[in-house]
């Protein structure tokens, strides 16, 4: 309840002041700063411009990064990682879809079969069932 009052309060003073044609600011003889509507009487009072806000403070400027004062020979380096990285990542991409497939094969058809010396062969159970161990801890090693 308190916290409401002093908050209604609050936009009372705030919004008078903003409907108040001019504030007058003076400091009296005991040194205290003082607001008011009207001037004081035989002393000096500065007036408040209440119609216009205050200028808005200048944003920081960021501090330059590595990139800003990079030579050209370091941005070249930076491309040429950059590539490799984005090379390595599209073969992981295909390297886990591969695994994906294989499993998923191995998990549905029991009877698989698979080239073994240029001739084909079907997988025993034990071998299929290492097979699908096998594609599972790749695929949780390797993609997310």
């Amino acid at each position: 309840m308190r916290r409401m009052i002093v908050t209604t309060s609050l936009a009372l003073v705030l919004s008078s002041t903003a409907i108040a044609g001019q504030i007058y600011k003076w400091v009296d003889a005991q040194g205290v700063t003082h607001f008011s509507e009207q001037p004081p009487q035989g002393q000096q009072a500065n007036t408040v411009n209440t119609a216009t806000p205050p200028p808005p403070a200048p944003e920081p400027k960021p501090a330059p990064t590595f990139k800003d004062i990079a030579d050209p020979q370091q941005a070249a380096a930076d491309a040429k990682v950059k590539k490799e990285v984005a090379e390595q990542e599209a073969q992981r991409l295909k390297y886990c879809e591969t695994q994906r497939n294989n499993l998923a094969q191995l998990e549905n058809n029991p009877r698989v079969r698979v080239e073994d010396g240029g001739e084909m062969r079907r997988l025993g159970e034990d071998e299929r069932q290492q097979r699908i161990a096998d594609s599972k801890k790749a695929i949780t090693e390797n993609c997310k």
